[in-house]
């Protein structure tokens, strides 16, 4: 398990992935970060974006609504995600749907729907889009 990481991804509703891995990207608040076997140990805000893990050459993708990552010892990756879904769960259509959606009302700019609740909409809905996208794009390629 020297050269494995052990990750665990978890949502307030689930555990959506736990395993060993060779590699994680997570998006954190300062950057993307890499994590590898025997990382520093370390706990950093995420920002919503996209999650990827590499296993046995192949990336698998997230989309990740923001929360914590935790690199603990032994090689043990502890992500605490506010939300998260896998790039093949995602419903591109509804969240094409979410973004016109938020879209509008950032243009609307009505009394009744506040500025940054769309802006949160917005980038969530971007977060997914990407993260459906790119699973179809990269879906039989390896690295």
């Amino acid at each position: 398990m020297a050269n494995k990481l052990h990750l665990k991804i978890t949502t307030p509703e689930k555990v959506i992935f736990e395993g060993d891995v060779d590699e994680v990207l997570v998006p954190g608040s300062n950057g993307e970060l890499g994590i590898l076997p025997n990382h520093t140990h370390i706990l950093a805000n995420l920002k919503v974006g996209e999650l990827k893990i590499k296993k046995e050459g192949t990336w698998d993708h997230f989309a990740i609504m923001g929360g914590f990552v935790e690199v603990g010892e032994e090689n043990n990756i502890k992500i605490l995600a506010d939300a998260a879904e896998h790039a093949e769960d995602i419903d591109e259509a509804k969240a094409m749907e979410a973004k016109e959606r938020a879209e509008s009302l950032l243009k609307e700019k009505r009394e009744d729907v506040k500025f940054t609740e769309a802006s949160v909409m917005l980038e969530r809905s971007l977060a997914r889009i990407r993260v459906a996208q790119r699973k179809k794009k990269y879906k039989a390629k390896t690295y």
